[in-house]
């Protein structure tokens, strides 16, 4: 299996877990071989066994992570307590829960923790150790503001490989600024070039950037999974929204870099290939792309017009571009005048691509797209049933799947306490370490009045008080008191990160979003 040969080590290398050392062996999928030592012979899913910590929120992040756990990844998702990942409130429109619908978009098949990263470096240190890979979007030098950066962990975890998604990347003068979808759209080129000719600059309808920077960051972990099963060694990984944004101008970008030539807006048209757009149909539109002379051919000859190859103005790609105004007038002139529906059954056996443009419901709705089964249904545990478009590659030899709804805040807290407990490690005579719904507080232990949280039961609410007294909580790690302070109060400091008075709970802006 590939997660197998993927991470399982050549020889012996040691990490630290715990405290001690302990060896990667031959047959180990995982950090550790207690994970699930034996996934090549269980399942299927290439990544089964190897696990990953995510610190991501909005898309690129979350559709790296998203992509990695439908490929059998084991993703646990750490989000702030109370408040969560920012894209939960991104609506209307919402779940019967409260969470928006964006948030399904990228986080099915996850597990969400509840951990505050101010308070849980201890959690998330030993955490770090049982995983594979950690993933983060924070700008530059946030997290190690909490102990928690590359430098840090990897002392603590050399087998870790750690991918920081941001805005501008870890060097320029950009590195601090945080970043957007949109906004590295703008800088990088895209929008400028994105629109009507004759229009202002546009922005894509869905946030490509974030997608693609997601897409490359998940390329990239598979690539430093298998140089770990090389070395031995973990790695950190930059990726940033700016880089991923200018790489992927390709042929725009290689023609100003190597000619000189300025990009502009081309609609629906391409700079260098003609006819390549969409062209206006009785009812709608239709788009047709030919990118070969042959191709040419064969749409005068579907069109009834075999003379017009053969005009010395359009023979070539280059003449077609040259004379485009004139071919496209043509063109247009002809098509206009029957519907899309007529012209997509004169071209249902067309050797070259043509398509209609259709809205979300004709998308849905088109039987090559019902057949292909990409949209999946999956139980949400408080909102009925949730609808996800699904992984869009098949492999022959592993499963690729979309299996559980994305979660909601917390939910795997419990389920996830006896692997955080395990990674806490608490001596039995250690009573510094609390626990608030997941919530590693180092400061309020041992305080007579103080309420039980824990992690092995629900996990309380803000104000709640347990049903159990200390003395009936075997499991406890430690209380902790309700900390909130009133409006007034003397100072932020002792308020809870979620809280509104906190004058750090807004300082934590996230790389790779865009509100579309």
């Amino acid at each position: 299996m590939f997660a197998h040969h993927l991470v399982r080590s050549v020889g012996r290398i040691s990490a630290r877990c715990h405290g001690e050392l302990f060896a990667i062996r031959a047959k180990s999928t995982t950090c550790a071989d207690q994970f699930n030592p034996t996934a090549e012979v269980t399942d299927q899913y290439p990544l089964s066994g190897v696990r990953i910590l995510d610190l991501t929120r909005i898309i690129a992040g979350p559709f790296c992570t998203m992509v990695l756990a439908d490929l059998g990844a084991e993703v646990i998702k750490v989000e702030r307590p109370f408040v969560g990942d920012e894209s939960r409130k991104w609506g209307p429109p919402f779940l019967s829960n409260g969470d928006a619908v964006y948030f399904t978009a990228s986080n099915r098949n996850k597990k969400s923790v509840c951990i505050d990263l101010k308070r849980g470096t201890e959690l998330l240190h030993n955490l770090a150790t049982k995983c594979d890979v950690l993933v983060e979007n924070y700008v530059p030098g946030k997290l190690s503001e909490y102990n928690l950066g590359y430098e840090t962990l990897k002392d603590i975890a050399p087998h870790l490989i750690y991918c920081s998604i941001t805005g501008y990347g870890s060097s320029g003068p950009y590195a601090k600024k945080p970043g957007y979808d949109v906004i590295a759209a703008s800088v990088g080129g895209l929008i400028n070039i994105t629109g009507s000719e004759d229009g202002p600059p546009a922005k894509v309808g869905v946030a490509v950037t974030d997608v693609a920077t997601g897409l490359f960051a998940h390329g990239a972990i598979l690539a430093a999974l298998l140089q770990r099963h090389r070395t031995g060694r973990g790695q950190k990984i930059d990726v940033n929204l700016l880089s991923t944004q200018v790489a992927c101008l390709i042929n725009v970008a290689a023609n100003y870099i190597n000619a000189g030539k300025e990009g502009k807006r081309w609609g629906t048209a391409h700079e260098s290939i003609v006819p390549y757009e969409a062209f206006k149909t009785s009812s709608g539109y239709i788009t047709i792309g030919t990118g070969s002379d042959d191709q040419f051919k064969s749409l005068c000859k579907f069109l009834g017009i075999s003379e017009l190859a053969t005009d010395p103005k359009y023979l070539t790609n280059s003449d077609r571009v040259k004379n485009r105004k004139e071919l496209i007038s043509i063109l247009s002139g002809i098509i206009s005048k029957n519907s899309s529906a007529h012209w997509m059954k004169v071209f249902e056996k067309a050797p070259f691509p043509v398509g209609p443009i259709n809205t979300m419901q004709e998308v849905f709705a088109d039987p090559h797209v019902k057949a292909i089964e990409l949209v999946k249904t999956l139980k949400h545990p408080k909102a009925g049933e949730v609808k996800v478009v699904g992984p869009p590659v098949v492999y022959s030899e592993g499963k690729n799947t979309a299996r559980t709804a994305p979660p909601t805040l917390g939910q795997h807290t419990d389920e996830q306490a006896p692997v955080l407990r395990l990674q806490l490690a608490k001596p039995k005579n250690d009573k510094k370490v609390a626990w608030r719904s997941g919530t590693v507080d180092n400061e309020n232990m041992g305080k007579k009045k103080s309420k039980c949280c824990c992690i092995y039961k629900k996990p309380l609410q803000f104000g709640e008080s347990s049903s159990e007294s200390e003395d009936e909580c075997e499991n406890c790690f430690g209380h902790v008191e309700k900390r909130h302070k009133k409006k007034g109060g003397s100072s932020g400091d002792d308020c809870p990160d979620h809280c509104d008075e906190n004058p750090d709970s807004k300082s934590d802006l996230p790389n790779g979003s865009n509100q579309n």
